[in-house]
């Protein structure tokens, strides 16, 4: 794991590698879309069918850079208890029972991969925080935004929620130094096993004591 007194340089990617894993997202994104169509309205309607309020939840994010984006998940609390400030537990009252199952199997992601076509996110990278985050983010924790973010990712697969936010920062820079076909393959797959599991979904983050 990388350490705050280590300072690492994105690897220069060539603009043949850049404007093909663009392609490879619109094509993969676009063509995901299409084949959950289907899966997304069964959700809609269930969504609305239990509770009053948008299918989406909406939310300022930081996104590659610096840049603020608009993410957009599948809506899992009731409206009048969406309060993003206040860390979920396990059987929460804010959460409404379609909610509770599209976070277990982390269905309430997929809209994401609307943001993937429109370029603001890439399948994985460092996941994307709130802005008051990466607004006020030092010079090491800049690193972090030196690629799009993911879907899912490094500090994803390595620990979740039992992480502090310190150490889910090492591991996204340790990514990012690290990025590789290989190392993103063996991301995916563990990705889907963390799905299946439904571990570590309404764990508090651990705050660091400094």
């Amino acid at each position: 794991m990388v350490t705050e007194n280590l300072r690492f340089t994105h690897k220069r990617r060539s603009l043949w590698s850049v404007y093909l894993g663009r392609l490879a997202e619109i094509f993969f994104s676009s063509l995901l879309l299409f084949l959950l169509t289907p899966l997304f309205v069964i959700i809609a309607i269930a969504i609305k069918a239990e509770s009053k309020g948008s299918i989406f939840f909406t939310q300022k994010r930081g996104g590659k850079d610096g840049k603020h984006f608009i993410i957009y998940k599948f809506r899992t609390m009731y409206k009048a208890n969406v309060d993003v400030h206040k860390v979920l537990v396990d059987n929460d009252p804010r959460i409404t029972k379609v909610g509770n199952f599209l976070r277990k199997t982390s269905l309430d992601e997929l809209p994401q991969l609307i943001n993937i076509l429109k370029g603001d996110m890439s399948f994985i990278g460092p996941r994307p925080t709130v802005t008051g985050q990466t607004d006020n983010y030092n010079e090491y924790q800049m690193q972090r935004l030196q690629l799009k973010p993911g879907v899912t990712g490094w500090a994803q697969i390595s620990g979740r929620n039992l992480l502090t936010w310190d150490e889910k920062i090492d591991l996204d820079i340790e990514y990012i130094q690290k990025k590789s076909l290989k190392l993103d393959f063996y991301i995916l797959m563990k990705t889907f096993v963390k799905v299946f599991k439904s571990d570590e979904v309404y764990i508090a983050p651990k705050t660091d004591k400094k």
